[in-house]
């Protein structure tokens, strides 16, 4: 436990489409002026050195950011998102990627908080340094499951959501599940977005299960498949699923899946899914 480091995976497929859809929702949920509370379970270190050898050691964001860099032609979800990449970059080359709260920490706005919680020591360290002269920003070392339930319902009454676990334990996924359970019953108008990994589809329908068990509504499930299982044998694609969503989301998300298939699909067994898990009421 705790050995997990998101700088060996920075700005892979995964990190693209988790962000896309971020970025789409703070974008979306930033409209209306009242304050907005930002909520990160597994916040990590906030952004990440692509030359470093921990990314140089796998690699990865050549399958993932790399392969969109320079791309000028791009649906107006991914454009956003690259944009603010490219703000984090300064340069004309791709030398860093920027971690989940650096993008809240560019969109959000002075009515708005963020609570960015770590428990590695060492991301931790990384992540408190990032946004030390931020008063926006609280930084919390401790277990993002057990501490984001004294969190809601937050005092702005609006709040985001976001729990991106390394899935390091066997029962992580049902522990996420339940967390997310548990949160929704203490704010039930909370917007919640939970990233996981696509290993094998026996598991994604295990999750939909596990879902379908809370009795939650309005339940958006989005996944990006770069390649078929025989050809990736790890992590084949993610998946996100979001408890009220942007209503808007589903239609930026028919524009961006299928340009991310056509750009970081591998082979035929690329694709994308929207589907409702759960309906609105």
């Amino acid at each position: 436990m705790l050995s997990y480091r998101h700088a060996y995976h920075a700005g892979n497929f995964a990190d693209v489409m988790k962000h896309v859809v971020l970025t789409t929702l703070l974008r979306y949920m930033t409209r209306k002026e009242s304050g907005l509370c930002y909520i990160d379970t597994h916040a990590g270190a906030g952004g990440y050195d692509l030359q470093s050898g921990f990314a140089e050691r796998t690699g990865e964001s050549r399958l993932g950011i790399a392969k969109l860099w320079r791309q000028k032609e791009t649906p107006p979800p991914v454009a956003d998102y690259l944009g603010l990449v490219r703000q984090f970059n300064r340069g004309e080359e791709l030398t860093g990627y920027p971690g989940s709260p650096w993008f809240a920490a560019k969109l959000l706005r002075p009515q708005d908080r963020r609570v960015l919680i770590e428990l590695h020591t060492g991301d931790f360290t990384l992540l408190e340094n990032r946004f030390e002269n931020d008063r926006r920003a609280y930084c919390h070392a401790k277990d993002g499951y057990r501490f984001s339930a004294g969190l809601v319902p937050p005092v702005e009454r609006r709040g985001l959501i976001l729990m991106d676990p390394a899935y390091e334990l066997r029962d992580e996924y049902e522990t996420a599940v339940a967390t997310i359970g548990k949160l929704h019953r203490q704010f039930s108008t909370g917007t919640y977005v939970l990233w996981y990994p696509i290993l094998d589809e026996h598991r994604t329908a295990s999750l939909r299960k596990q879902f379908e068990g809370l009795g939650i509504r309005d339940v958006l499930h989005l996944a990006l498949r770069v390649a078929d299982r025989k050809t990736l044998p790890g992590m084949y694609g993610c998946g996100m699923v979001v408890i009220n969503p942007a209503w808007t989301l589903r239609a930026d998300m028919e524009l961006a899946l299928p340009f991310l298939v056509s750009e970081l699909g591998i082979n035929e067994g690329a694709a994308f899914a929207i589907e409702q898990w759960a309906a609105e009421c």
